[in-house]
């Protein structure tokens, strides 16, 4: 059952005033209550992407529909309103070192001219959600790359966002940190219903966390879909790295090895074959696993 859009990027270009296209006729659809990553190399357009959908940069050409509405089109109040169904995660952070973890998770509804009673409500109950529930007189000093991360998710909810805006928001975290941490996304996506678009360079966070993903390279998308349709592509640049991983293996001089990848079903061998590595995953809807077998030199498979 196709799910009805969030976000509708249409033929979007970002030229900057010194020539550079940043952004090629991009086109991408986000289903509304999935985890979309973003994925590509420094420089692919990935940041200015994120920043036109929020409009902190003016697309050059293009629509960007949210909840069927262009926003592109949308000045002064009616922008703003707009931006408050957008939550944005930061790569670092960016918290007010002067304010507690629960006054910088309230600075939006501050702004937004909420009461302070309502304010404090809300970001302890935001805490409580990101598992920070005793951290809230805490400056951002007291705490972890991870406790901030996390502090700064509870903020961008604090708006009661459509749509979650993620922008490298674990690259600057070590990996079991990055791991809790899209687990908490992927949490809050279930739990809220959240629909969430990330981007991101690194493959293991697609394959963690997103349900679909797109490649941008060299300011358009190359290739997009669901994990599990991508990684069964043949042709696929995203599916090398999609597919469950195994270190290296050494085999005897009178052995070949080929790698065989199966998709739901069990690995079937032949006579004489061995598997010497195996890694199995959920990928998408998909269970994939990812063998290397191994067979004496000569025979025929």
């Amino acid at each position: 059952m196709l799910r009805p859009s969030m976000l509708e990027i249409s033929g979007l270009r970002k030229v900057f005033p010194n020539g550079v296209v940043a952004l090629d006729g991009v086109d991408l659809v986000v289903p509304a209550g999935e985890i979309v990553g973003v994925i590509g190399r420094s420089g692919t357009g990935k940041s200015t992407l994120i920043r036109c959908v929020n409009r902190l940069e003016e697309p050059t050409a293009g629509t960007i529909s949210l909840e069927g509405e262009d926003i592109t089109r949308m000045r002064g109040p009616q922008l703003r309103a707009a931006r408050r169904r957008i939550g944005m995660i930061f790569q670092q952070f960016n918290l007010l070192t002067s304010r507690t973890a629960a006054e910088n998770v309230a600075l939006p509804l501050e702004i937004a001219g909420v009461g302070r009673a309502e304010r404090r409500r809300r970001a302890h109950e935001l805490l409580d959600l990101v598992g920070l529930g005793d951290r809230g007189d805490s400056y951002p000093a007291q705490l972890s790359g991870g406790q901030k991360q996390r502090v700064g998710i509870a903020r961008a909810l604090a708006s009661e966002p459509s749509l979650l805006l993620s922008d490298e928001a674990t690259s600057a975290l070590d990996a079991e940190t990055t791991n809790s941490v899209l687990d908490l996304l992927r949490r809050i996506n279930t739990e809220l219903g959240l629909t969430v678009l990330l981007i991101t360079h690194e493959m293991d966070v697609v394959r963690r966390a997103c349900d679909s993903v797109a490649l941008l390279d060299a300011g358009r998308v190359v290739e997009h879909g669901p994990l599990g349709e991508v990684v069964a592509r043949r042709d696929s640049r995203l599916a090398t790295g999609l597919l469950p991983q195994f270190g290296r293996v050494e085999i005897g001089e009178h052995e070949e090895a080929r790698e065989v990848v199966v998709f739901d079903d069990e690995l079937q061998l032949s006579d004489g074959e061995r598997v010497e590595a195996r890694s199995t995953e959920r990928i998408g809807d998909r269970r994939v696993t990812r063998a290397l077998v191994v067979s004496p030199k000569g025979v025929t498979v």
